[in-house]
């Protein structure tokens, strides 16, 4: 039995330590919030009129049954602890300029005759192309990669591809490249850049294999948990107490030990003595670990590409909009807005505010979530991360925030959602917000920008791993699950 010290109660954390205290290990989890799941955040906001509860973070599932195998592999069963609705349609895309929207699904052929009837035939049939080769890449992935280590990019060169499965992965080629090469309406190619922000880059420099994002969300679908997708990380404490893990919050991880290139344990803040551990388990930003915690510049130096973040609105609102569960409000000008996140250091081009954003509006159709009669409206736009470098916003500078707030609306407005005149309230949420709750750097979402390597589950001393959306295999709820399994099957069990 080892003793296994976890950094971070965020879902990659929770889901290590339960996998990890099932098979007979001493587990003890430190968490610098006061509470658990880690972007994964909830906050409600008391009127008179009642509560509205509102999910901080993730606001759609994907691949739920990398949590039905969680679950059962620590001796439970999810159905138990969580209600899971299937969304129709996935998101509602409402493209700029006019014209029909498009909503998507987890039935290949049923979106295909949806492309077909909003944005003609021609418009489905390159569709229908572009699926089957990221049916390609999403097998390949699957199947060599999202499921193993790979600590090194000699280790994804030297995976067993096929060459039809090179071939659809297109190594070198971008998710943009991709789309003009498949796609001949400018509306889907807009549809599809937007999977690479979920991984937080930019779908210029994104690799095409990101095609597999898309094909794992409409074909296994997208998933609503009742009461807010923060009933998650309840579940997860959960299964980790009742397994016997130590879960203690508000206790900050300072240093690890790993002299003479083993841990020894972890330094808490404000406590004189160490904590013993045989192996420890970081979910925290591989930036954090290696800038913070246990300093390596060679590592460190390979995390500079980070990834955008995310400016928030929460907003109670009266009446019944109509909405979607999900809706998506894309700009006329894409690559206007990618130029404003993202910058151009290289060019002395500052990242800025996007003056005509791409804007989500998430409204659970749950009334566990808000008041009978109003609507709980969870609102983001990409953002540049917070910081004073040149592909950063200082989200911190006196009046930015509130009028750019303004500025969101104003674009909702022009889009056909005007909501200004019934809100009984609003909160901003910026990526500096998301930094010092989260601990997140600059609030970065999803730590580096999303690429084919990822930073490495296996840390340079022996005895540490990395899980979380930092790390391989990358970002969103399912990857940061299947990152704490990957590792738990590395560590191996206690007997």
């Amino acid at each position: 039995m080892a003793r296994i010290v976890v950094v971070g109660a965020g879902v990659g954390g929770l889901a290590a330590a339960a996998r990890l205290a099932v098979t007979g290990h001493q587990v003890t989890v430190f968490e610098r919030a006061d509470t658990v799941g880690g972007k994964l955040g909830r906050y409600t906001h008391d009127t008179p009129h009642g509560s509205f509860h509102f999910d901080t973070g993730p606001s759609l599932l994907t691949l739920p049954q990398v949590l039905h195998d969680l679950f059962e592999a620590t001796g439970a069963k999810l159905d138990e602890y969580l209600d899971l609705v299937p969304l129709d349609p996935i998101v509602r895309h409402v493209f700029g300029g006019g014209g029909p929207h498009l909503d998507s699904c987890a039935d290949p052929a049923e979106f295909a005759a949806r492309i077909g009837a909003a944005l003609g035939d021609r418009a489905a049939a390159d569709w229908q192309r572009l699926w089957r080769r990221a049916a390609r890449v999403w097998e390949a992935s699957h199947r060599d990669v999202l499921r193993r280590t790979v600590d090194s990019p000699r280790d994804l060169a030297a995976l067993a591809w096929r060459l039809g499965d090179l071939a659809a992965i297109g190594p070198g080629r971008t998710l943009r490249g991709l789309g003009r090469r498949q796609l001949s309406d400018p509306r889907l190619r807009m549809l599809l850049d937007r999977y690479a922000t979920y991984t937080g880059a930019d779908p210029r420099r994104a690799p095409a294999a990101l095609v597999a994002v898309a094909y794992a969300e409409l074909t296994y679908g997208g998933w609503y948990l009742r009461g807010g997708l923060g009933t998650l990380a309840d579940a997860l404490l959960s299964r980790c107490l009742d397994l016997g893990v130590v879960v203690q919050t508000g206790a900050t991880v300072t240093r690890i030990d790993a002299a003479g290139g083993r841990v020894h344990g972890v330094r808490l803040a404000n406590v004189a003595a160490p904590v013993p551990a045989d192996v420890v388990v970081a979910n925290v930003d591989a930036l954090t670990v290696y800038r913070d915690l246990l300093p390596a510049p060679r590592r460190l130096a390979a995390l500079t590409d980070r990834s955008l973040a995310g400016f928030v609105l929460l907003l109670g609102v009266r009446g019944d909009s109509g909405l979607a569960q999900h809706t998506v409000f894309f700009p006329r000008d894409h690559d206007a807005e990618f130029d404003a996140v993202f910058g151009h250091p290289g060019r002395g081009v500052r990242a800025r505010p996007a003056a005509d954003p791409t804007v989500l509006v998430t409204v659970a159709d749950d009334p566990m979530v808000r008041p009978e009669g109003h609507e709980a409206w969870f609102v983001l736009v990409n953002a540049a991360r917070h910081g004073t470098a040149s592909g950063a916003v200082d989200w911190r500078r006196p009046g930015l925030a509130e009028a750019y707030a303004d500025r969101v609306l104003d674009v909702l407005a022009e889009r056909g959602v005007d909501v200004r005149d019934r809100l009984l309230f609003r909160e901003i949420r910026t990526p500096a917000d998301l930094a010092d709750s989260t601990g997140a750097p600059g609030g970065a979402i999803y730590g580096t920008a999303g690429g084919l390597f990822r930073p490495a589950n296996r840390g340079p001393a022996a005895g540490l791993w990395l899980v979380g959306g930092s790390t391989h295999p990358g970002g969103g709820l399912p990857m940061v699950t299947l990152s704490a399994q990957i590792v738990a099957e590395k560590i191996g069990p206690a007997w």
